[in-house]
Formats: structure tokens, sequence, C-alpha cells
């Protein structure tokens, strides 16, 4: 079965993050799927009372995939709540989707390490000649269609949130935190669910003894929890431009239709401000000296090993931490460097015009303002916004 994306924004346009939520990959692992069908029906229903919901929406295109694996859930929601640890974790070939995606951490491991770059990691031809499931293959081909800034994954089983790099750099332990460059980025959203939810950073908040996260903020980098390899959040981060984290949102995997309403109670604040996140740091166009945009320009940021790259209307999203920093922008040999301070509030606009020019322009297409439902995580067509300079 197709997974299908649900998307929610007001008119889509060049200059608006993507941020999308992917919940139910674990097929009997079921709070996050509830929450997300519960948090679409909030946005909607709140958009002209909640002036917060109402901004959000505006201001960014939301991407909601609530059932990655619905032939797992299926399998799962037979039995019920007494589906046990695993029935239904797997789709229904019985491969785990959280260990299919491309493994690209040992490549980027390896470059990093010669002074090589650690973004845009291509997938190995390799990787298609084993098994990928159909599901894998979907969600890596939105992945790909969308330039998205900040997203997250809603797993069950624990109570935290956890952030790349999943992969241990040391291949002799399967405990040893490994951290991203962008290992500051990561910890500020990771500690922004969990402060936002409303359990999940408290100190007794504990699933049992070995598995108490509140007493370090309800944070955990994934290498430092448990080593695994093949995880979509790792994927995201070297491949795309994308920051991914892993949320752990219950003990229960599936938990009793009585226990969703606390559940919502927790979460739909921290849902709320997560998103918010995907506005923080430096965004802006990246044009050429006849105002087109430019796809395809490299956006690096001094002293941190990891660039993000244009969209195709030219503009970008960079998220970081507050602080002063270098930015350069290059394309075809061409570079243009500003320096930039960042703050906690929303982010600076940060735009470069290379000396460059384009022989084609970029299609315009524009989009009503409405709520948008789009069928399948990869459509025939992309509406995504038509081009407007600040």
């Amino acid at each position: 079965m197709v997974p299908s994306v649900i998307s929610i924004s007001g008119s889509p346009s060049s200059g608006e993050p993507e941020v999308k939520y992917v919940a139910n990959m674990h097929g009997n692992e079921v709070t996050g799927r509830e929450m997300l069908l519960l948090f679409m029906r909030y946005l909607c229903n709140s958009f002209n009372s909640v002036w917060r919901v109402k901004r959000l929406i505006k201001s960014t295109r939301i991407h909601i995939l609530a059932t990655m694996n619905p032939d797992g859930y299926e399998i799962a929601a037979r039995q019920g709540p007494d589906n046990g640890w695993r029935r239904g974790r797997e789709n229904v070939q019985g491969i785990d989707l959280n260990r299919n995606f491309p493994a690209l951490n040992t490549i980027a491991y390896n470059s990093e390490q010669h002074g090589g770059p650690t973004d845009h990691i291509p997938i190995p031809n390799s990787y298609w000649e084993g098994n990928v499931a159909p599901e894998t293959e979907a969600v890596i081909k939105w992945i790909k269609q969308y330039p998205f800034v900040i997203s997250a994954n809603l797993h069950d089983g624990a109570l935290l949130a956890n952030y790349p790099y999943d992969q241990s750099k040391d291949d002799r332990s399967w405990k040893f935190y490994t951290p991203a460059p962008d290992d500051a980025v990561f910890r500020r959203i990771a500690s922004t669910y969990a402060n936002a939810h409303r359990t999940m950073s408290k100190p007794d908040a504990a699933c049992d003894s070995n598995s108490n996260f509140g007493n370090q903020g309800g944070i955990t980098n994934g290498a430092d929890w448990y080593s695994t390899t093949g995880g979509m959040q790792d994927f995201n981060y070297l491949h795309t431009n994308c920051f991914d984290i892993t949320l752990e949102l219950s003990c229960d995997k599936f938990p009793p239709a009585g226990a969703l309403p606390t559940e919502w109670r927790n979460n739909r604040k921290a849902l709320l401000a997560y998103i918010e996140e995907g506005h923080k740091g430096i965004k802006g166009f990246v044009l050429d000296r006849n105002l087109d945009p430019i796809e395809g320009a490299t956006i690096h940021v001094g002293g941190i090993n990891h660039d993000v790259t244009t969209a195709k209307d030219g503009d970008y999203w960079r998220l970081l931490v507050p602080g002063t920093y270098m930015v350069t922008a290059s394309y075809n040999g061409m570079t243009r460097t500003k320096q930039v301070t960042v703050s906690t509030k929303r982010a600076r606009t940060l735009n470069f015009i290379m000396g460059v020019l384009r022989t084609t322009r970029a299609r315009v297409v524009s989009s009503s303002p409405t709520f948008v439902q789009q069928r399948g995580p990869v459509p025939n067509q992309n509406p995504r916004r038509s081009f407007r300079f600040p």
C-alpha cells in the first residue's frame, strides 16, 4: 500500500520553508500516527481562531505523512493494544523501514576524515540492488522532491527526542556519542520539542530504569543511545538539506484509545514549537545579475562542515544557533561572502547576487491560498511556489 501525504499551507511561495512530520514507520507504534491525525484537524479548525496557528500556516508549508507503514499498522491493529512488542513493526515484506534507507554514514565519516564534505552524499548504485521496500523508495523520492528544512519521525517505545548521528563512528561500540557537524543545532531543536512536551524533559520521565532520558533534558544523541544503520534521520541530513530527528512519544507502543486525550495534551504545543524551529537561523535567495533565481548554489557557513543548496527558486534556509557567522554562497566557481549575526528570533534574511547570467528563467507557478491535499508522496507535479523576491 502506498502511503499518503497531506500538505497544509496558505499560498505556497518562494522563501517559505517546507517542513514535514512522518509517523507510524513501525506499524505497531501508533501514538505518533494518532497525534498527526489530530494535529491536522487542529491546524484546519484553528486557522481562524488561533493566531499562532494562522501565522504558522501562512508562512510555512507543512507536509504530514501520518502512516508510512500502513500494512504494518493493519497487522498490528488486528490485535490492538495486546499486539506485543514487535507484531506489525515491519512492513508486509518483513522489512524494518527504519533500517532500510541508504546507509551513508560510513561514506560521510571517511570523507570528513580526509577534509571532504558531509552533505549531499549520493546514494550508491549498490543500494538499489538490495531489498528496498516500496514504502522506503516512495519516501526517498518525496524527500528528494521538496527542499525540506526540518522534519521529525514519530515513534513509540520510549520518551525522548533523538538526534543524529544514529550510527556510531566506533565500529567496536554500539553506544558511542557521535555528533554531526550541526550537533548544536540538533541539540536545540530536540530540546525545543522535549521542553514544549508536558513530560518529556522532566527528571522523572522514564519508561524504565534503563531509559530515564528526563535526567538529560529528554534528549539523546542516537548513537549514544544505541547505534543503528540505515535510519531515515541520518539519511535526511547526509543526502539533503533537511535536519531530521526521531521523537519517541510514548512508553506504550499501542496505547488504548482512552490514553489519546492525554497524549494529545502532552504533544500539541510541542508539535507547533518544533515546526517554528524551521524559521530560525538564516534564509534568503541566490540570484544572478538579472535577479533570476539560481538553483543548486551552495551555502557554506564558516566552521561547519555541512552545506545546504538553493532550491529551484533560488531560495534557501539554513538552521543555526545564535552567533555571528561568515556565510559564503558559491556557484560555478564564483563566491560571495557576508557576515551575519543570528539571534533566537526568526531567521535573518541574507541574499546573494552573483555576477553570472543565467540563460533561462525559472518557470513561474502559482497556487491558490487554500488548504492543499496531495494524495501520494510522489505527485506528478510540484505546485510548490511562485517566485517572489523580498
